[in-house]
């Protein structure tokens, strides 16, 4: 069903950026538990084009590549889709600010989105075939789970054509 993939690790693609520099900038990247505090208005963003075109993320716990706890956020500009898509692992996704349409399923298919806005959850298995997209406004969600996270687009999805 999922044949013909064509796999992207987070920013590889694209060449800009590793998943470990980027990891390796997030507030706890140290073993162990310690009290971590992050403001909002320090949060570095870095971009992200294989996730979309002008997306940004910001790693707040973790290390994309590595197995291990992580929480990281997405913005995405306003008019913006992610194509369909999968993750090696559970992600645990909270619309912080805006709104996100979303949908399960192997074809994008806006009339199947529904409308995710600030507080609204989505806890999506490993595997599951996933799509979404903003309209008008910015949108930030976070994304929490247990790593390494990863992104691979089904062939044909808008995310295909930016391989070089």
């Amino acid at each position: 069903m999922l044949k013909g993939f064509v796999t992207f690790v987070m920013f590889a693609a694209m060449g800009s950026f590793t998943i470990a520099a980027i990891g390796a900038d997030s507030p706890m990247t140290k073993k162990g538990s310690e009290f971590v505090s992050v403001k909002a208005a320090e949060i570095k963003w870095s971009d992200a084009p294989s996730v979309a075109p002008g997306a940004k993320i910001a790693v707040l716990e973790g290390d994309l590549k590595s197995s291990g706890p992580l929480t990281f956020r997405v913005k995405l500009p306003p008019n913006t889709k992610i194509g369909v898509h999968t993750h090696p692992l559970d992600e645990r996704v909270t619309v912080l600010s805006g709104t996100f349409y979303f949908a399960t399923g192997d074809k994008f298919d806006t009339g199947k989105a529904k409308a995710y806005k600030a507080g609204d959850a989505l806890i999506i298995p490993t595997g599951t075939p996933m799509y979404g997209y903003t309209k008008n406004n910015q949108t930030v969600f976070q994304v929490h789970g247990t790593g390494p996270w990863g992104i691979s687009f089904l062939e044909g999805s808008d995310a295909s054509k930016k391989k070089k």
